[in-house]
């Protein structure tokens, strides 16, 4: 059961890239239909876990990253469906597919240990995710603007130029995810940091680690920084287009350390 999202997410970046391609109508609609049908059969294992467990399975860095690439598509399915435009669902498929198959491997539902039976914990796992979904969406965007960009400027107009959205309509919405993304990542820090100050009497030896120089934390308010320069720089010193969209690209790939080997690997904090 847990693989079957991933079929489906593989399906639909088949369809995506054969879309981008040809751009065929009629292929999009399938490679759309592909990612809706992938995301509801997410959305079905996830509820069964909930049930199996009895809480929404956000504990563990497998778990989480379930929820983010759950949260990633259902993100970008709402600016297909409210934009019309498919040219960019391969490049985020194929991120989907890349960060399901640990999920897809192993997708037991880890017992959730007492400390984390807090509203502030999933309020806090909730806004860090849909951060770094929204962080994803500005990454895609930034590497198709720099695709763009350098297809233009060596006045050679081919694949990328035909079939990508505006340099200008990037750089807005590349604007916007990272804003939306500063919000939900400042609110998750806030609440975290309320939520380790009130369980900082527990037993728990991992609560004892809960500190700046845990590397998972330390990485996410690296990851605040960089995105709040990048919102001070494209506001304050005009740093828009190609040097935003490399920011944000660099600031996601921050977000993906964070994720995988510090969280997997380094962190003694977070690896409940």
């Amino acid at each position: 059961m847990r693989a079957l999202p991933l079929l489906f997410y593989v399906a639909a970046t088949t369809a995506y890239g054969a879309h981008f391609a040809w751009r065929d109508a009629r292929i999009g609609r399938l490679a759309t239909g592909l990612l809706a049908t992938g995301l509801l059969a997410h959305t079905f294992m996830i509820g069964m876990q909930t049930v199996q467990a009895g809480h929404a399975p956000l504990v563990g860095t497998t778990a989480a990253l379930s929820a983010f690439v759950w949260l990633l598509g259902l993100a970008y399915l709402y600016v297909e469906l409210t934009s019309d435009e498919r040219s960019m669902g391969l490049f985020v498929t194929v991120l989907l597919v890349a960060l399901y198959i640990i999920p897809a491997l192993d997708g037991d539902v880890s017992q959730r240990p007492a400390v984390l039976r807090s509203p502030l914990f999933t309020i806090h796992v909730m806004a860090m995710l849909f951060a770094y979904a929204s962080f994803a969406l500005a990454s895609v965007l930034g590497v198709t603007y720099v695709l763009l960009f350098d297809e233009i400027k060596a006045k050679h107009l081919g694949v990328f130029y035909t079939r990508l959205p505006s340099l200008g309509a990037l750089d807005v919405m590349n604007g916007r995810a990272v804003a939306v993304g500063w919000v939900f990542l400042t609110i998750g820090l806030v609440v975290g940091g309320v939520w380790a100050s009130q369980i900082q009497g527990s037993p728990d030896p991992r609560v004892q680690h809960m500190s700046l120089a845990d590397p998972k934390i330390l990485v996410a308010i690296i990851c605040w920084a960089v995105y709040s320069f990048a919102l001070y720089a494209r506001r304050a010193i005009g740093w828009s287009g190609r040097r935003a969209a490399l920011l944000s690209t660099a600031g996601f790939a921050i977000v993906l350390l964070n994720f995988i080997p510090v969280g997997y690997f380094l962190t003694r904090s977070h690896n409940f």
